[in-house]
């Protein structure tokens, strides 16, 4: 090697190779040893001093019984030397994992023939006069444990939890926000409400697809890429001067939720096989979707209170470019399934649920009976029964039908639903009370929705636990009859009402159910699910959390202001009189929101099968053996 003619740089230079390629790599990586990509390939390769796993795109060629590496940084590669110490590697190169051993250097002469014309003519161009060969190994069981053992589960569920807390929180973080947001932009009343809108129309509509693109096109890939376009639109959003820019930003931050939040929960599947593992892994899941729009409130009262609106979109920046560098590190990369997309059935289902989602978020600030309204609606639910249509006869669904065949994923998908519609609307209406009746302030009330990210994590955190020896089907009840509960003891509000004592207790107990009704639904949702469909059924669950929050804010926002202007009908206006007439509003919404729920656990009563606790815990002992 002391001899070869290859490129030899300095201390410094190696080190703003390496800076660069600290950004470039990821990107790299969405692209190097796919099957159309026959340049470059991936080298997985263990370090010689940290032990950790690393991902280096480099340029390859296979070669009879192995692959041939251009070392065109002599010895002073990193990766050369952890493959020299190591003596083996795992290389991806044309959509196949190959484990290879033996690295031995060999001269230009041994290595052309790998080459093509061109790339000789460059080595010779450039001096490269020295490869590394690898060969590949026969064995494949090796392969799959040198492959697994690539996997860090803590870091990958830290990645996804992240991932996911990143796309939740921004449904409510710019809550507490708009007034400072209106008054910097120079928004009119009835458009401020796109700078919601505009995010759940984009995340609710395209989820279906975002998870069947994960499906065909790997996983790893499209999360990457979700994330990628979430925080161009953070950064975009952020930089916004006028309202039409951020509304834009908005849109492309709903793009990328609508990819990363199925893939997050697909990953999670791929990752953790069935057992203590994965339900340990569901319960840190579940915890951040259900208490990530409280903890949102939060973030967003403190951020706006301490720095500025701007903040609450640019701390997406950071988290989104470090997530996109680290989970080709930490992920396993599934290759996708072959298959088209199925672009009649994608038009149509993202149509409906755009128009349906807009059109409920109209009716909690315009009304059921807008004329708009009720065309968005009909016009939402007429595109979304053409879409069933299409899927009952394509060859190759968007969504298969067959997906509800299952009587207790159905039965999931009900519960997420109903609990997505009691929580959003209660978030929504709560804030609303918090602020506007008993006059506390935008941090002052993030802070009071903190017992409800607590409750959360502890109801996870128990059902993880419990859920092998009682099945889904006790969590999914329980949890649900006690978000009934919690809503009906929160309909007892008065307009001079102290937190402790009227809104603590309630938000508690409805914690912890949701964190129950959570974990169990996801544990239905993904639990013996083919790896091609993990993407779909995830959209699925993720949909109906989704449409249910449009719902629910709609049918409570609107119960709530009706029921206030009849209040406020024939009376004499005075401060005391408007507050009595907001609470009797906010108090039959959450009743409202109360019979939401019980629907929810009437639906998993009726259609979630209950599996004695000895076959449970005998399935869970076989997957985990």
């Amino acid at each position: 090697m002391k001899h070869s003619r290859t490129i030899h740089l300095g201390p410094r230079a190696r080190r703003a190779i390496r800076f660069v390629a600290g950004f470039v790599n990821p990107l790299v990586l969405l692209i190097a040893g796919r099957r159309w990509m026959p340049i470059v390939g991936i080298l997985h390769h263990r370090g010689r001093r940290s032990g950790r796993t690393y991902a280096s795109p480099l340029g390859m060629r296979p070669a009879p019984g192995g692959f041939v590496i251009p070392l065109t940084f002599s010895e002073h590669a990193a990766w050369y030397q952890n493959v020299l110490a190591a003596g083996h590697a795992v290389v991806t190169y044309g959509g196949r994992d190959h484990e290879v051993r033996g690295p031995e250097v060999v001269d230009f002469a041994a290595a052309a023939p790998a080459f093509p014309r061109y790339e000789r003519l460059q080595f010779r161009a450039i001096g490269i006069t020295q490869f590394l060969r690898l060969t590949a190994a026969s064995d494949k069981e090796e392969s799959m444990a040198i492959e697994k053992s690539r996997r860090s589960p803590g870091l990958a569920l830290g990645v996804i939890g992240v991932a996911q807390l990143m796309v939740v929180l921004d449904v409510a973080i710019v809550n507490v926000a708009l007034p400072s947001i209106q008054h910097a932009l120079k928004f009119n009343a009835t458009d401020l409400e796109w700078v919601v809108n505009a995010y759940a129309i984009a995340f609710g509509g395209l989820l279906l697809l975002g998870g069947r693109t994960g499906d065909l096109f790997g996983r790893l890939r499209m999360f990457v890429i979700g994330t990628l376009v979430f925080t161009a639109g953070s950064l975009a959003g952020g930089l916004a001067l006028t309202s039409t820019a951020l509304i834009a930003a908005r849109v492309a931050q709903g793009v990328g939720a609508a990819i990363v939040a199925p893939t997050a929960l697909s990953l999670l599947a791929d990752t953790f096989a069935e057992g203590p593992a994965r339900n340990r892994a569901l319960g840190v899941y579940s915890a951040i979707s259900a208490g990530g729009g409280a903890l949102g409130l939060l973030l967003g009262g403190v951020i706006t209170n301490y720095f500025s609106w701007r903040w609450i979109l640019f701390v997406n920046v950071p988290v989104g470019l470090v997530l996109a560098f680290v989970a080709p590190r930490v992920l396993v990369a599934s290759r996708g399934t072959r298959g088209r997309l199925d672009l009649p059935g994608a038009a149509a289902v993202t149509a409906g649920a755009t128009l349906l989602v807009y059109g409920l978020s109209r009716a909690s600030v315009h009304g059921w009976s807008d004329s708009t309204t009720l065309l968005t609606l009909g016009a939402g639910l007429a595109l979304l029964t053409v879409f069933v249509a299409v899927e009952a006869i394509s060859r190759q669904p968007l969504m298969p039908l067959t997906v509800f065949s299952n009587r207790n994923r159905t039965g999931a998908y009900a519960l997420s639903l109903a609990t997505g519609a009691a929580l959003s609307g209660m978030l929504f209406l709560l804030t609303l009370y918090l602020q506007n009746v008993l006059g506390l302030t935008p941090l002052q009330a993030g802070f009071a929705f903190l017992p409800t990210a607590l409750g959360v994590i502890a109801g996870a955190g128990l059902t993880s636990r419990l859920i092998a020896r009682t099945g889904p089907r006790v969590p999914m009840t329980a949890g649900a009859l006690m978000a009934a509960i919690g809503l009906f003891w929160l309909s007892s509000i008065t307009d001079h009402a102290e937190y402790a004592a009227s809104v603590l207790g309630p938000l508690v107990v409805l914690a912890l159910g949701l964190g129950q009704v959570f974990v169990s639904t996801s544990f239905v949702a993904i639990s013996g699910v083919k790896p091609s469909e993990s993407g779909l059924v995830s959209a699925v669950l993720n949909v109906g959390r989704q449409l249910g929050g449009s719902i629910g804010i709609a049918v409570m926002g609107t119960i709530a202001t009706s029921v206030s202007k009849d209040q406020l009908a024939g009376v004499r206006i005075t401060h005391e009189t408007v507050n009595h007439a907001l609470t009797a509003g906010f108090s039959a919404g959450f009743q409202l929101g109360g019979l939401i729920a019980v629907a929810g656990f009437v639906a998993a009563i009726v259609a979630v099968r209950r599996p004695r606790p000895a076959i449970v815990m005998e399935e869970v002992e076989a997957r985990v053996a």
